[in-house]
């Protein structure tokens, strides 16, 4: 590493809360900054620091996407189709598109972290991903600097997935995307159970976006630690997706084990399930555990190194592997 008065803490960039050091931190506020950043294929990238996990100091310079801006490209009586630069924070750009009565996002309502981040991630909650809203994404080849535009097939949306996370995979600086979204007859999906609850208990019988988006805030507030009191990255690991004949094999061992069936033909079983029947819930290692709310989340008490968060996700990846045979991928990105 260079000497420490060079080194740049990492620690607000990160809402796991890590204490890792870049050799130098660049915030991008304009895209036209990248042709002047010398070496950029060398750099790293952080947008809202969500999804990622810093395992240790990076000695490259971290370049901080912090771009705004959100306008409208095409619109008619029915539809809005708005450009969003990717350095808007995800949250705000919902409680945007509420306000101003522009549905298709209020089920992703709190999902933490940048607009650029999103389709990379395909993002999604209560029946909704991002690739349902998109139309397309801007990017800068990081090599040459070229720009490009991803149609949304273009993307390859999967679960948690897109080309960004496979053949593109570091290759591109995500600029912008397009999303569109409805201004009337808006299609409500509070198909989810805790959502209908939550409607139920207010007494909400033609729920609004707003109302949905409102249910998905509280929903998520109460199941979810706050990054800014307890550092996390949401979801640390995937929902896997088993073969029918696996999950017949472990429904018979395990009878209590849930599922939920794919368009393939698949079975998706509930990583915090899988996480929670064995033991590890609000299980506390050092300085960091799986959250007493939600098993799936693993926090960090204050003080730990995210060397030691690692640690902990391999074990839970081994106890899970050695008693269901199943093989739970990250959706936390090292660093």
């Amino acid at each position: 590493m260079s000497p420490s008065n060079t080194n740049k803490s990492l620690k607000k960039y990160n809402t796991f809360g890590i204490a890792a050091s870049a050799k130098e931190i660049i915030l991008l506020s304009e895209i036209k900054q990248l042709e002047h950043i010398p070496n950029l294929t060398g750099c790293s990238f952080i947008g809202g620091g969500s999804n990622i996990l810093l395992t240790d100091d990076i000695d490259r310079t971290v370049v901080i996407n912090q771009t705004r801006g959100i306008c409208t490209v095409a619109e008619d009586e029915d539809y809005i189709e708005l450009a969003v630069a990717s350095g808007e924070n995800w949250h705000d750009l919902v409680l945007y598109c509420i306000e101003n009565n522009f549905g298709g996002l209020e089920n992703m309502s709190l999902i933490p972290g940048s607009v650029g981040a999103a389709p990379m991630q395909n993002i999604g909650a209560y029946g909704k991903e991002i690739k349902d809203v998109l139309t397309y994404v801007s990017a800068v080849e990081i090599e040459t600097l070229k720009k490009v535009r991803f149609t949304n097939e273009a993307c390859e949306f999967g679960y948690r997935e897109s080309i960004f996370k496979k053949t593109a995979k570091g290759k591109y600086f995500i600029t912008d995307i397009g999303i569109r979204l409805t201004k009337r007859d808006h299609k409500i999906n509070t198909s989810y159970g805790d959502i209908e609850n939550y409607l139920k208990e207010g007494n909400i019988t033609n729920p609004t976006i707003r109302n949905v988006s409102n249910a998905v805030i509280a929903i998520r507030q109460s199941k979810l630690p706050d990054p800014a009191v307890l550092g996390n990255s949401g979801s640390f690991f995937k929902n896997p997706i088993i073969e029918q004949a696996h999950f017949n094999t472990l429904k018979i061992k395990f009878p209590d084990i849930k599922s939920y069936p794919t368009p393939d033909g698949k079975v998706k079983v509930p990583a915090g399930w899988l996480i929670e029947s064995l033991g590890w819930k609000g299980k506390r290692v050092g300085n960091t555990g799986s959250h007493a709310k939600q098993a799936l989340v693993l926090v960090n008490y204050g003080g730990a190194k995210g060397k030691e968060v690692h640690a902990l996700a391999l074990a839970i990846q081994k106890s899970v592997l050695d008693t269901y045979q199943i093989q739970l991928d990250m959706e936390v990105n090292l660093m």
